[in-house]
Parts: C-alpha cells; sequence; structure tokens
C-alpha cells in the first residue's frame, strides 16, 4: 500500500517525462518501421516552441501543416543507422491514443540487419527529466533500454 501511495504522490508532485520509440526490421517488408509516443501535450509545447506556432495535435486547424512539423521534429531528433548506413525515415501519419500521440515512420528496404545505432534526443529541450525508452527488433530479438537525458545514443547488436 505504502508503494502506491509514493506512486500516486510522485506522479502528482513530480511528474515524469517518458517517451516511446520502438524499431522494428520487418522481415516481410524488409523495412525497418519505427513508432513514436510521445505525450501530446509535451509534444505541442515542443512543437509551438521549436516552429514559435500554436500547435493542436488534437483538432488540427491545418492537418497538413502540423504532419509537416511533427515529421521534421521527430527526424531531426531520432536518428537510426543500420550497419553504419543511416536510415531515411518517411513519415506516414499519427495518432492520437489517450494522452498520447504515435508517430509512425518508414525507411527504404534493407535486406538485413547486424547492428543498430540509434540517436535519440526527442523532448530533452523540453525536461532535463527526460527518459527515452527504446525498443528495437531484428530478427524476431527484442531489445531495449533506457536513455535518460542528456544520454542520447545507443548501439544494438543482433
Amino acid at each position: 500500500m505504502l508503494q502506491l501511495i509514493l506512486f500516486f504522490w510522485l506522479n502528482i508532485f513530480h511528474p515524469f517525462y517518458v517517451s516511446v520509440t520502438e524499431v522494428d526490421h520487418n522481415q516481410k517488408t524488409k523495412t525497418v518501421q519505427v513508432s513514436v509516443r510521445v505525450f501530446f501535450d509535451d509534444f505541442e509545447n515542443a512543437l509551438d516552441k521549436r516552429y514559435k506556432t500554436n500547435i493542436n495535435i488534437l483538432k488540427p486547424k491545418d492537418r497538413k501543416q502540423v504532419d509537416g512539423l511533427i515529421s521534421d521534429y521527430i527526424k531531426s531528433h531520432l536518428q537510426i543507422k543500420a550497419d553504419n548506413k543511416s536510415l531515411t525515415l518517411k513519415y506516414l501519419g499519427y495518432q492520437i491514443e489517450e494522452d498520447a500521440a504515435w508517430c509512425y515512420f518508414e525507411s527504404e528496404k534493407i535486406e538485413s540487419i547486424q547492428k543498430l545505432d540509434i540517436q535519440n534526443n526527442i523532448l530533452f529541450e523540453q525536461h532535463d527529466s527526460q527518459i527515452n525508452m527504446i525498443h528495437a527488433t531484428v530478427n524476431g530479438k527484442r531489445k531495449s533500454t533506457k536513455l535518460d537525458n542528456p544520454e542520447r545514443s545507443v548501439a544494438f547488436s543482433y
């Protein structure tokens, strides 16, 4: 019971800031599929600050503009290399799920992957206590890590 009370107390008086990035090498399409989950209110604040505009992700006035800003922001804060080759990520869109935005990307075709190098500093400029969780799956092997601001890079070998 004490742990539950402490959990709620910490969340009420000391909010935590977490994003989740899923990187998956799809065996059928031979592409790397990426999904990034961020709390939409923190994400809107980051977009507003970076692009000096007022963004509403839930009810965008101009969906194309919001898509463009989301794509640009994520691509500038998330870089992925497969076997030392930088992947070009194509933005596919986003959707809202509860209090978070899921943003989707896909790479060009890549036959196989032995090593992934990932740099992720999403929302680091917003919160000193930002944590970015990364889950990467290649050939059915899932590897995960946590990057605490300012730590921004990880390498996975398969």
